[in-house]
């Protein structure tokens, strides 16, 4: 059974690697059988347990939904049995004749309504954001960057030949920028050049926002700053404050060795900032250093990085300000975070380490892809709560009563064979597989952080989307490549670029990283967004989607 169950996680290439060129085999056509773990099916399992964290989160934020009725029912029953004029008779002998008792009443009433204003949780909006543009002299192609590579004199041809053959079927185009200091024939990975990246990305996406929004660096209250494998000291966001010399009671943090999905994690803590800090502007900020990303040796499971890993980052204004109101872009209706730390396997699937040479590097493990699986389906089940449509959730929960009271009916009238017999009642009945709800009915948009091809595909085909839902991550990825925490603004960018976003419209950000963590944002658009003056699509927009043919 164990052989069972691992086989089904696995999937099989046949890869035609060319002629031959050298040895025994000369001139002989050679191919390689590629055995490749994919994700769970997520129709063959769904956990309870994060459903019911779902509607706890859904019941724990709506108590008032819960409570108010029930006071408007009463009261609207205590005043129908009267008519107009005992009415304004009950209320004027109340007022003559008891004046203390109807000032006590309204003095209740005041504090009640005071009390439950103050204690709602702010709403949270997006005023803008930038994505950074990097200089066209940075842009390189699949076989340039390949070119460079060898140049640089750190690869020999097998490690090259490898990268070129994930290139080739990644999904990225040949528009992508890289800092040319990773192929310098010295150790490329220096604070100083460190620095010099970050501070280009960062600087140029911040610039950008504070011109669109017209909000001043010291009006900002809150920083947030996040980049995996760069934490210099003092912090990046230290050095956005000296840069922009930002006020000094500014509350600043900066996240590191979060992965791919710490953008939504920094998201959250500035939330959480805002809903403690009134009437204040946050700025988040998600980048990362692709010169601390690249590997110079010979492990193959570190090389992957090297090939998928390019030039980003995006600048967030969040604002609780209820005069924000009418100019922001988008308000924040939910964040669902989900960390699979606790077993060993997701902790060390995406795992920065030396190799034999004593290189360092990020290593990326084969069970990337069942891992990923496992969290982005306990993410989802903890969100459908929050998001889906009543009739989903309905059929959703009476599929799986069903199923429930089948499969026990099935174990009381067969106790020696009960799991044996649950699944041949399963398939004599027709029903294999629980109800899986369509998320598409939740959400008008979709942003998945652009990762790689592969693992796009696979969630297309698993949450059975459409490839419409995929382009932004697609063209996101075939453009400017995996820009890690910021990827998922470029692709919202890509959707204000096309012109998609209308007034009430829901878009769904999902990202995923080491750790590992998968983590949802959901957003609702509060106004029609028009196609916006400054975009890193502007100039190339209207060539995307790509044809699927024309895709690496």
């Amino acid at each position: 059974m164990a052989a069972t169950g691992e086989h089904t996680f696995l999937s099989t290439e046949i890869v035609n690697r060319g002629v031959e060129s050298s040895g025994p085999d000369a001139g002989s056509p050679t191919f390689v059988v590629r055995v490749r773990r994919r994700l769970p099916d997520f129709l063959q399992s769904v956990n309870l347990k994060y459903v019911k964290l779902g509607y706890h989160y859904l019941i724990s934020h709506g108590i008032y939904l819960a409570t108010i009725p029930v006071l408007v029912v009463v009261f609207s029953a205590e005043v129908g049995s009267l008519s107009r004029e005992e009415l304004w008779r009950k209320v004027w002998e109340e007022a003559s004749y008891d004046l203390a008792t109807v000032l006590a009443f309204f003095a209740v009433l005041v504090f009640t309504i005071s009390v439950y204003f103050m204690s709602r949780p702010r709403p949270i909006y997006l005023v803008d954001f930038a994505c950074f543009r990097p200089s066209d002299e940075l842009k390189v192609s699949n076989d340039e960057l390949i070119e460079l590579a060898r140049s640089s004199g750190k690869f020999d041809e097998d490690t090259l030949s490898f990268q070129r053959r994930i290139l080739k079927s990644s999904g990225i185009g040949d528009e992508t920028y890289v800092p040319r200091s990773i192929f310098s024939t010295g150790n490329c990975a220096t604070m100083k050049e460190g620095r010099s990246e970050t501070a280009t990305v960062m600087f140029g996406a911040l610039d950008e926002l504070f011109e669109k929004c017209r909000v001043r660096p010291k009006d900002v209250g809150v920083l947030v700053v996040n980049c995996s494998l760069f934490n210099p000291t003092p912090s990046l966001s230290a050095m956005i404050v000296n840069h922009y010399k930002m006020r000094g009671n500014i509350l600043s943090y900066n996240l590191g060795g979060m992965g791919c999905s710490a953008g939504i994690i920094a998201l959250d803590l500035a939330r959480d900032m805002l809903q403690a800090n009134g009437n204040n502007y946050a700025v988040v900020v998600s980048t990362e250093a692709v010169s601390f990303t690249w590997y110079a040796g010979k492990s193959r499971s570190m090389l992957i990085p090297n090939c998928f890993f390019r030039m980003g980052c995006s600048a967030v204004l969040l604002s609780n300000r209820r005069r924000d109101f009418r100019r922001a872009k988008y308000r924040l209706e939910h964040i669902v975070r989900t960390h699979k730390g606790s077993d060993d396997r997701s902790f060390r699937c995406v795992y920065q380490e030396e190799d034999d040479q004593r290189i360092k590097g990020l290593s990326i493990s084969r069970d990337l892809m069942e891992v990923g699986g496992h969290a982005l389906k306990t993410n989802i089940t903890t969100l459908g709560p929050l998001v889906l449509p009543f009739s989903e959730q309905l059929i959703f929960f009476a599929t799986l009563l069903y199923r429930q009271l089948f499969r026990n009916t099935s174990a009381t009238t067969n106790p020696s064979g009960a799991a044996a017999a649950g699944e041949a009642s399963d398939q004599d009945s027709g029903i294999t597989k629980p109800y899986i709800p369509n998320y598409r009915l939740a959400f008008e948009h979709l942003c998945v952080h652009a990762a790689s091809k592969s693992v796009l595909d696979e969630l297309e085909k698993n949450l059975c989307l459409k490839e419409t839902d995929m382009e932004a991550s697609r063209s996101t990825l075939h453009r400017f490549g995996n820009t890690s925490s910021s990827s998922i603004w470029y692709e919202l960018a890509y959707l204000e670029a096309k012109g998609r976003v209308k007034r009430g419209d829901r878009v769904w950000q999902l990202a995923f990283g080491s750790g590992f963590k998968c983590n949802s944002a959901v957003w609702r658009a509060m106004r029609r967004v028009k196609k916006p003056t400054r975009s890193p699509w502007n100039d190339c927009v209207d060539r995307y989607p790509v044809a699927a043919g024309q895709r690496n």
